[in-house]
């Protein structure tokens, strides 16, 4: 039997105070790893304290913060060795013409810029120590068109440095992985099935599986790719969508076969 096991390992979660964040801190801790959260929320600092995690309230796309806690983290007994980069935000969806610049730049600022940051800060220094995992999280709004015209864009950013960022560090022997969520029963998602702006029946039959998929199913992957059981994994995007990705296009023939 495969048994998985991250004893002895430290992980940094980014976003890791709710939603898919907090998943993947649990599922990390279950695995034996020692935790750390990077989050904006206040609130953030209950819920560290009730995982047993080290708590950072930080905004991930401000190079300087993430910086000086890669560094206090760095000097400790236990340097990180896995990072997961799950903050983020969703935008309106909106036309172009309506989705104002604020907007385009916020969403862009934390996804994009906020990931190469926390993978910057954190992997440069775990290819100095020659070993580390880091996964993204990207979506499959990066790789699928929707009107999604800022938070799309990022996504598919993040997959591409994802893969660059595997052959830089490579040789060096830190692994870069994505996880591209389809949609997932996070409280952003939650808050548009409740206000209109998605229907959860209409997801569910553009999905193979026919239904939205639970954070801890997002989590599950995110620790795979993280372990060693992963050893010779990088630079992929694994999507965790339910069949979105496979079944989107039968819709063009009538929709899935009963």
């Amino acid at each position: 039997m495969i048994e998985l096991d991250l004893s002895g390992e430290h992980a940094v979660v980014t976003g890791g105070a709710s939603g898919i964040g907090l998943e993947c801190t649990k599922a990390l801790a279950v695995a034996g790893a020692t935790t750390s959260i990077i989050d904006r929320d206040p609130a953030g600092t209950a819920v560290a304290k009730e995982l047993g995690a080290t708590y950072f309230q930080a905004d991930v796309a401000d190079e300087v913060e993430v910086d000086s806690i890669a560094t206090r983290l760095e000097d400790s007994d236990a340097p990180p060795s896995i990072l997961v980069t799950c903050a983020g935000i969703l935008q309106r969806t909106l036309p172009p013409d309506e989705l104002t610049w604020s907007e385009w730049d916020r969403v862009t600022r934390v996804h994009q810029r906020g990931t190469f940051a926390c993978c910057r800060s954190f992997g440069s220094r775990m290819a100095t120590r020659n070993r580390g995992a880091i996964v993204t999280i990207a979506s499959v709004a990066g790789i699928r068109s929707g009107p999604l015209h800022a938070y799309g864009p990022a996504k598919a950013a993040i997959m591409q440095l994802t893969r660059t960022l595997a052959g830089e560090w490579g040789p060096s022997g830190v692994r870069v992985n994505s996880v591209a969520p389809g949609f997932t029963m996070t409280p952003a998602v939650e808050r548009g099935l409740a206000d209109g702006t998605l229907d959860s029946k209409t997801v569910a039959n553009n999905t193979a599986l026919g239904r939205l998929i639970e954070p801890a199913e997002i989590a599950s992957a995110v620790v795979y790719l993280a372990s060693p059981l992963a050893s010779a994994i990088t630079g992929s995007i694994l999507p965790v969508d339910a069949g979105y990705l496979a079944a989107a296009d039968w819709g063009i023939y009538g929709g899935l076969r009963d």
